[in-house]
């Protein structure tokens, strides 16, 4: 695994924009601190500091496979909300928040902060059904 000192160019601007898009999404979602702490398994010594510094872009996200998938997932349910809703930018927000019939009335929410990935994997498949088509096996490739 490679650290931050040692990414190249295209890979720290990339990192760069995946941080930006991931906390934005998140402060879309109004999270407090430990729910992003928790959503993208940051350690729990990551302070709200840590998350302005993200905002501003004086700091990228770990260069840790298990935060990257976890962020690549955030915004894969974004962007598949962005398509079931293309009207409605604000339903992403109350989309996240509101019980699901399909999650047993959870929201998808408490899924992901309760189950981890794989409660970030359900709500991906749900709203993505081209995951969902992958995950399943049936895709032949």
């Amino acid at each position: 695994m490679t650290t931050e000192t040692e990414l190249t160019e295209t890979q720290s601007t990339a990192l760069k924009q995946i941080t930006r898009a991931v906390v934005a999404l998140l402060d879309s979602w109004r999270l407090q601190t430990s729910e992003m702490q928790q959503l993208l398994a940051l350690p729990s010594n990551a302070r709200a500091r840590m998350f302005n510094k993200y905002r501003d872009g004086n700091a990228l996200l770990p260069n840790d496979p298990v935060v990257l998938r976890r962020a690549m997932y955030l915004l894969r349910i974004k962007d598949a909300l962005r398509t079931t809703y293309p009207r409605n930018p604000k339903m992403s927000e109350r989309w996240i928040r509101q019980p699901q019939r399909r999650f047993g009335r959870q929201t998808p929410l408490s899924m992901i902060l309760e189950q981890g990935e794989s409660g970030l994997i359900q709500v991906l498949c749900e709203v993505d059904c081209t995951f969902s088509w992958d995950m399943s096996g049936s895709n032949p490739a």
